[in-house]
């Protein structure tokens, strides 16, 4: 009997395997032996299930005709269990951004939690209306664009703000608090919103002061995105191209840089302590100049 493979965004071949094995009941031991290895070798399999090893493309057939899969989930099985590197995607065009933009959309769909390692600019998600829209003006956004788009990016608050909302913690860089992006009065009201998004149970803000030690933080911003119903994917975006890795030894190794950087970010509390004062300097600063 035909099966069905999991339709989330760009499964891979572990999770595949795993969704298809427990859907007919079979065990690691059982697999083992009806593709023709030792029962002993369920470890390995296992070890496939994690993205730990990979399987040869003859052991990738063979498990497809055990599972019953028609041809075209036996294509989809064999097309993720080719080498790791087809889980990391770099996107330069226009298509290849917007079918980035439009896989991390969808991942945030079923996020239970995500973390956002931000150095430099705080992330489209807290941001306000008016500095969306100061971003992409000054970026070379048409003007027939800007207002559409920065509707899309206000959409995707969605995320903290819905009846199951994901766990949203945020890794910032003190420069991305303190660039006056705007000017004072647009930044002030950047600020005001963030100390108000700080007081929602499931957001967690978290600076990264200047006199921090050096880690991941200053090797670029990233989003790790975690999910019960999807595997786990880490989105990269930068001015003119994105990347996402969706392997599973690649999302280890971002978990444990976003690690790193907690370890060097302040509490919630001093966090929030630290915006008031920076958002203190800009109404004085406004004072003074009136």
């Amino acid at each position: 009997m035909a099966g069905s493979a999991p339709t989330s965004p760009s499964p891979t071949f572990g999770t595949v395997l795993r969704t298809a094995r427990e859907d007919r009941g079979i065990s690691l031991r059982k697999l083992a032996e009806l593709i023709g290895r030792k029962p002993s070798d369920s470890g390995l399999i296992s070890r496939w299930e994690t993205g730990e090893r990979h399987p040869k493309p003859d052991e990738v057939i063979k498990i497809s005709g055990v599972l019953g899969f028609d041809a075209d989930e036996a294509i989809q099985l064999i097309a993720s269990a080719e080498s790791p590197a087809r889980s990391r995607r770099l996107s330069t065009t226009l298509p290849e951004r917007r079918e980035h933009m439009n896989a991390v959309i969808r991942a945030e769909g079923t996020a239970t939690k995500v973390t956002h390692v931000a150095p430099l600019l705080i992330p489209g998600v807290l941001q306000t209306y008016d500095v969306i829209r100061t971003i992409m003006s000054i970026g070379g956004v048409s003007d027939d664009e800007i207002g559409e788009r920065v509707n899309d990016r206000i959409g995707r608050r969605h995320l903290i703000t819905r009846r199951n909302p994901a766990q949203l913690t945020v890794l910032l860089g003190e420069a991305a608090i303190r660039q006056c992006i705007g000017g004072r009065e647009i930044m002030a009201d950047q600020l005001r919103y963030l100390l108000e998004l700080a007081e929602m149970p499931n957001v967690e803000l978290l600076a990264v002061p200047f006199s921090a030690n050096w880690t991941p933080l200053l090797t670029g911003s990233f989003m790790l995105i975690d999910s019960d119903e999807a595997p786990s994917i880490v989105s990269s975006e930068q001015h003119r191209s994105g990347l996402r890795f969706e392997d599973p030894q690649d999302i280890a190794s971002y978990r444990r840089d976003a690690d790193a950087v907690r370890e060097e970010a302040m509490s919630p509390a001093d966090t929030a302590e630290l915006i008031a004062r920076v958002l203190m300097e800009l109404e004085t600063q406004d004072d003074n100049t009136a």
